[in-house]
């Protein structure tokens, strides 16, 4: 594991704000840009890109907010399904309305919603009505006629044109919404035939982080991209409309490169301004890769990151949230690249953990949960569950001791304290488990903070844990994983329940 920075989050912003001011300029009047990733907490681009603020996309807004509208899209079946958000753990349709409370709390107003691909589903209905509720602007596009082999019906009134139209106000429109398929391109598509039937010129351009087109296609960071798509099928190919227009080679994904012939020619027929595009490379507005300042910082990242994919999917995939081919193809990827599993430094440690515990028989429902953390100063930590807290809990509580320098055989929370709160689950909650989860620890801390001057001093460290690696021998519970989400700790975990019960309550 590598704390080393090797980004220069500040050259990355100038550099993408001059970009996208310049692509602006090209066309005139106005611009559409569409924001691929995550427009904010985008936490697999700091992983991969040690140095990259996860918020760098908003910072970005906030020096253009005065010449941008923003507009968000979301796919009415993600809406349907409740797919979720696998960093927070919520669902689509609330990640969207956290993006519209955190955009006003950075001073930037949503302009509009699009609700996409709509077709009446309940869900969609329900969140469409929630928002103009609230006094948001809510708009729906049904799925586009024709699309994508029948040009003629695509670009005609019966196609885009029977999409209502968004009245903006900026030289710059940014179009985003959680995810990948949430319809933002033919959003923006949409948008543009309107604006030409009313005789105006706009453009379009395409602002997505990964994959870095000017790294090689096989280097980690693109892998890493690859890995993190898995689920969707997504790769990553060199761009061939770029190297034979130019001779030069540009990394791309799949989805853009087979779609660009059929873009092409619908740009083509709603207006001229697709003839300064030669490749889908053309199309981005991307300078993450000149901003990459310790290569070596950065393929270590990487590699971390396609073993944390590989440990995510595994437990989905025991979960049932995803195939076993998803596994497959992040295994390959890690075969290619020559990762193991032992280069995770965490893990062993934990499983080490775990042993110990079946040793000295201090688990839980015969269930021996193991965890480690490295620290920033690179030590490994180790915890356990025991009958009155979880393994994370145990982990945290050692982690922030040792930080704080308090000798291990000082209690930051006194035994009458868990054990008061144990009892109060299960003989008023009705709860099945009595040991601390993660949040419960951490409640009760502040607590015994209160008349503990270990626990406070113990308390001020937390905020070190931030950026961590961490692993678990079993998957977190609910609360132990907001708990770890919430102290900005990147967990992984082995593909095993931390008990036997079906339900887990």
């Amino acid at each position: 594991m590598t704390n080393n920075k090797g980004f220069d989050n500040e050259l990355y912003l100038r550099q993408q704000t001059d970009s996208i001011v310049d692509r602006v300029s090209m066309f005139g009047s106005k611009l559409y840009l569409e924001f691929g990733g995550k427009l904010l907490f985008d936490y697999h681009a700091a992983r991969v890109l040690p140095g990259f603020d996860p918020n760098v996309k908003m910072s970005l807004l906030q020096q253009l907010k005065d010449r941008a509208d923003i507009i968000l899209c979301i796919y009415a079946g993600d809406i349907a399904r409740k797919k979720v958000r696998a960093d927070f753990g919520i669902t689509y349709d609330s990640d969207a309305l956290k993006l519209i409370d955190d955009l006003k709390d950075w001073g930037i107003e949503i302009l509009a919603v699009v609700i996409t691909r709509f077709d009446e589903q309940p869900a969609a209905l329900v969140f469409k009505n929630k928002l103009e509720h609230r006094g948001i602007r809510v708009y729906v596009h049904r799925y586009t006629k024709g699309y994508p082999t029948d040009v003629n019906l695509i670009v005609s009134d019966d196609g885009y044109g029977a999409n209502e139209f968004i009245e903006t106000r900026s030289s710059l429109v940014v179009v985003t919404g959680p995810g990948p398929g949430s319809g933002k391109l033919a959003t923006c598509l949409s948008q543009l035939y309107h604006e030409h039937r009313r005789g105006l010129s706009a453009g379009y351009a395409k602002f997505e982080t990964f994959p870095v087109w000017n790294l090689p296609l096989k280097h980690p960071v693109n892998i890493a991209y690859e890995a993190a798509t898995a689920d969707i099928r997504d790769y990553n190919q060199i761009d061939p409309f770029h190297l034979q227009a130019y001779g030069q080679s540009a990394v791309n994904y799949n989805r853009d490169i087979e779609v660009f012939p059929v873009l092409k020619s619908i740009l083509e027929r709603i207006s001229s301004t697709a003839s300064v595009y030669r490749s889908p490379t053309d199309m981005g507005v991307n300078r993450v890769g000149f901003a990459i300042t310790d290569s070596a910082a950065i393929v270590e990242a990487a590699r971390q990151e396609i073993i944390r994919r590989y440990l995510r999917y595994s437990c989905e995939y025991v979960m049932g949230f995803a195939d076993a081919q998803t596994v497959q193809r992040v295994a390959l990827m890690m075969n290619e690249l020559n990762i193991a599993l032992d280069d995770r430094a965490v893990i062993s440690r934990a499983r080490e953990a775990a042993a110990e515990a079946d040793r000295k028989k201090k688990g839980n429902d015969g269930i021996y949960c193991g965890a480690a953390l490295g620290l920033p100063g690179g030590e490994i930590v180790c915890g356990y569950n025991t009958p009155l807290m979880h393994s994370a809990s145990c982990l945290v509580m050692n982690a922030i001791k040792r930080l704080a320098d308090i000798p291990e055989k000082i209690h930051l929370l006194p035994q009458n304290i868990t054990e008061t709160i144990s009892s109060f689950k299960t003989s008023i909650l009705n709860t099945r488990h009595a040991s601390l989860d993660l949040e419960e620890t951490l409640i009760a801390l502040s607590i015994s903070a209160m008349s503990n001057p270990a626990a406070e001093l113990a308390i001020e460290r937390l905020p070190e844990l931030r950026g961590c690696e961490m692993h678990m021998t079993h998957m977190p519970t609910r609360g132990d994983e907001e708990g770890l989400r919430r102290l900005g700790i990147n967990v992984t975990s082995d593909p095993n329940f931390s008990t036997k019960n079906l339900f887990n309550n």
